[in-house]
């Protein structure tokens, strides 16, 4: 027996409504709670679906302070999904919001962070992915009926009357196809070619499209092509601005499928697809039989997954909703359009609309650097990226407890400084965070180099000094007291207060501290060069060298210079290094080899004893080092990011590390 939930309704629109007539016919689900932006809308909708009085709130936040209120359907335009669902996560209730979860990729990943940590279910609502025939639509192609997936139709378009202030039309609004219905044509093609390949879902390597753009810049017609792993491709069409047959074809090598209504049942009754099997003289149908209505088997999936807090494919998980905005995202890009709230300029706040600020329970532990009067984060963020995924890292990282920021100048031409320095100024917390910047990089590593890249690197940060500066790579062809002198030169300047070297010698280290001793001159004050539990079979890079081989060790406990590691968990081999899989070519050439596979195997054994993954032990041994060490680490997602300040409250004994190290 599932659970039964009180919901609650956000907002009293048309889709709001719809729910509410759906959760009457759920097994599981009672109607107990409306919230509205007015008093007389709660009340209307109230009356019309039977919301007991008391609990018609006349606010959202008195919504979710309602405590007869388990879960929340969350019903308001598109753009107020995320700070919404975040809010309702904070106040300890389950969330369906209506799809698409979020405007972007960037902001669903706020969302789902904000389940995860609060512990409670997320399903983005797609009603069909809870009917029966998409369960049925499932089986049938795993069971290989029309033999190997080979290609996907998927449409679902409608015409509107072009309304620029309305929501389907509004680019503030969040408006166009793709996030309106595309997205479902989206999710059930990632959905078949998942099936096909005997998982809940696929995510497509490749995504392509065109378009017909409104006057104010969104899809009003838009088709789009997704390439996914095996060869199976897809081509989904939607628009705001024209009808199109709203059905989906599956393309095998023994036949194919027609699904004449693929995007649920309003009630109860029978359903069918549409089986073409290669030579037959007349098509099969495949039938089956839903008892209630889209809406109603979604509420239902909800209660059935709480205890677990994710719901049972094919309905919506957390990972498959972050695939689907990822992909929608990528269509997007390929026609052109973006939302106002996406530029960066108007990025003012973090996800949830609230000022940034450091969690209470945050898990982030600190050191100290001699010249730098601020604690700094023991991990640092390595700011790869840009645009509105960059930027929700960020805030995330800040509200963990991070403040260390690595950038480069060579990083996408300039974009990592650029989207740093836009996030500190947006959010204000340049007297708060800690700027790891990087520059003269080889073939321009020489001292007139790095004076104008270090230039152009603050100008691009909007900022006039970066706390720690390191030389990317050494010259040895260039005297190491000619590097010392430039650099004492803008530390004198004010533009740098720290400096050091990245992929250095340790010979040419003590070169440069004796030189700028014999002068009296500020010295290498850090070293970023690989220190990993994984040894580096081969360096990644040209020029690159790490600092946890043996002979690094008597210098590093002798000189006590911190330690900023690069690739500190090995570039993922501790998450998905497998012998017999060698897929991933960069992975093997730099990792793989038989000590490293012990080391992993060890990890694994500790992390089994500790309740932790061994991607956590990986990172616990580097910051567990008895010399000081610093992390930097680059989380593709939030996820990630959780990953990695887990590890924080991981300690580790002297006795361990020399064991994990097979120095036991």
């Amino acid at each position: 027996m599932a659970n039964t939930l009180r919901w609650g309704i956000l907002s009293t629109g048309r889709i709001a409504g719809v729910f509410a007539r759906g959760l009457k016919e759920s097994q599981t689900g009672t109607l107990v709670a409306v919230g509205s932006r007015t008093a007389a809308a709660a009340e209307k909708f109230g009356n019309e679906f039977g919301v007991p009085a008391g609990h018609r709130h006349a606010s959202y936040e008195a919504l979710l302070a309602d405590g007869d209120v388990e879960a929340v359907y969350i019903a308001p335009p598109h753009t107020l999904h995320a700070e919404w669902a975040i809010k309702t996560a904070e106040a300890g209730k389950h969330v369906l919001c209506e799809k698409p979860l979020t405007i972007n990729y960037a902001s669903a990943m706020a969302v789902v962070e904000a389940a995860r940590r609060h512990s409670v279910l997320l399903m983005e609502a797609f009603m069909y992915r809870s009917h029966p025939q998409t369960a049925h639509l499932v089986r049938v192609i795993k069971e290989g009926v029309i033999g190997e997936v080979r290609s996907i139709q998927a449409s679902f378009s409608f015409q509107s009357g072009y309304s620029p202030q309305g929501r389907l039309w509004n680019p503030a609004l969040g408006g166009g196809g793709i996030l309106d219905v595309g997205c479902y044509p989206v999710s059930i093609a990632r959905l078949i070619a998942g099936a096909a390949m005997s998982r809940d879902f696929v995510d497509p390597v490749k995504v392509t499209g065109c378009a017909r753009l409104s006057p104010d810049g969104i899809d009003e017609v838009a088709v789009g092509c997704l390439e996914f792993p095996g060869g199976i491709v897809a081509e989904v069409a939607t628009g705001v601005g024209l009808n199109m047959e709203n059905v989906v074809r599956v393309y095998g090598t023994l036949g194919w499928l027609l699904l004449p209504s693929p995007w649920g049942m309003k009630g109860a009754g029978a359903y069918k697809m549409i089986l073409h099997r290669q030579g037959a003289e007349k098509p099969e149908e495949i039938t089956g039989r839903a008892d209630r209505s889209s809406y109603a088997y979604e509420a239902d999936a909800v209660a059935e997954g709480v205890e677990r807090r994710r719901a049972a494919p094919p309905a919506m998980t957390p990972e498959d909703t972050l695939g689907n905005l990822r992909a929608c995202d990528r269509w997007r890009e390929a026609i052109g359009v973006a939302y106002p709230a996406e530029k960066p300029e108007n990025m003012t706040l973090p996800v949830d609309q609230r000022p940034l600020a450091v969690r209470k329970e945050a898990p982030m532990t600190y050191g100290q650097l001699p010249g730098i009067d601020k604690k700094i984060s023991r991990l640092v963020l390595g700011v790869m990226g840009h645009g509105p995924t960059a930027m929700a890292l960020a805030d995330e990282f800040f509200a963990q407890g991070g403040n260390c920021f690595d950038t480069a100048y060579i990083y996408g031409g300039g974009a990592s400084d650029k989207t740093l320095g836009s996030w500190i100024k947006l959010r204000g917390v340049r007297e708060q965070v800690v700027v790891l910047a990087k520059g003269a990089h080889t073939p321009h590593c020489n001292p007139k180099a790095l004076s104008k890249q270090l230039l152009e690197t603050l100008e691009r940060l909007q900022t006039g000094y970066t706390d720690l500066y390191v030389m990317h790579r050494d010259n040895p062809e260039v005297p190491v007291g000619e590097f010392v002198d430039v650099l004492n030169e803008h530390v004198k300047a004010g533009r740098i207060r720290v400096f050091g070297g990245s992929n250095w010698t340790m010979e040419r280290l003590d070169a440069a501290n004796a030189y700028a001793k014999s002068k009296g001159l500020q010295g290498f004050g850090v070293l970023s060069n690989n220190f990993s539990l994984a040894r580096m079979v081969e360096a990644p890079w040209d020029g690159c060298l790490a600092c946890s081989e043996p002979a690094w060790r008597p210098w590093l406990e002798e000189t006590k210079t911190p330690v900023f590691s690069w690739s500190s968990q090995g570039r993922g081999f501790f998450a998905r290094g497998k012998a017999d899989d060698r897929s991933d070519k960069e992975m093997v050439r730099c990792w793989y080899a038989d000590d490293n596979f012990k080391r992993l195997e060890r990890a694994k054994e500790l992390a089994v004893k500790r309740g932790v993954e061994p991607v956590n032990i990986a990172a616990a041994y580097v910051l567990n080092q008895p010399t000081p060490m610093w992390a930097l680490v680059g989380p593709a997602n939030m996820g990630e990011l959780s990953s990695c300040t887990s590890a924080l409250s991981i300690k580790l004994s002297a006795q361990e590390l020399r064991w994990l190290n097979l120095e036991d």
